[in-house]
């Protein structure tokens, strides 16, 4: 696997992390185990029966935590500790045939992309909850299942489209996250308003 494979599969990885680490990590595994792909690296540890027996039950409880509105949001509360380092590890296994610095590049540039793509859903998925109809939570559940799952592919597939598509989905989470913050730090100021005496 040459360079800009290593780097694409890393930053896939890193980038659908963010929205479902467990599927990452069984469908990854499950596609070097079965020679759909090569893994880079040092990520056939994925391929392992323990970690895929770990990562496909953590998938089934996260599939169905994320289609329940609230519950969704404590969810991704608290992978926001396991998702980002779980990214960075991601990235750096993914570059581990090439030098250290790279490897470590890999993890701080990988780290930071989970992070980027987990804030920009949990906080979008926040900003959807306040909406009291469910089916509006349901798509977009679905829509980052779909996502997570092509993203992967299409870094293996076809990695310099995929880098090209990842730097547009940069600007575009750049562009998003400041305004979705906004929307709700001013839901918290007119709840916090509607509760206060007087």
């Amino acid at each position: 696997m040459d360079a800009i494979d290593a780097v694409a599969a890393a930053a896939g990885l890193a980038w659908a992390s963010g929205l479902r680490l467990y599927a990452v990590i069984f469908l990854a595994g499950m596609a070097g185990r079965m020679d759909w792909v090569e893994l880079p690296g040092q990520l056939d540890a994925l391929e392992h029966p323990a970690v895929l027996a770990a990562a496909g039950f953590m998938l089934c409880i996260e599939f169905l935590a994320d289609k329940i509105p609230a519950l969704d949001s404590l969810w991704d509360g608290l992978h926001t500790f396991i998702r980002i380092p779980a990214g960075a590890l991601l990235a750096a296994w993914a570059l581990a045939d090439q030098s250290a610095a790279v490897m470590l590049a890999g993890a701080l540039l990988g780290g930071s992309l989970t992070a980027g793509t987990h804030l920009t859903k949990a906080a979008s998925r926040v900003a959807i909850n306040a909406s009291p109809e469910p089916v509006s939570n349901l798509l977009v559940s679905t829509s980052e299942d779909g996502a997570a799952i092509g993203g992967l592919w299409l870094a293996f597939t076809y990695p310099v489209l995929f880098l090209v598509l990842l730097v547009l989905l940069v600007l575009f989470m750049l562009w998003l996250l400041p305004r979705v913050w906004r929307f709700l730090s001013g839901l918290l100021s007119w709840v916090s308003g509607k509760q206060a005496p007087g």
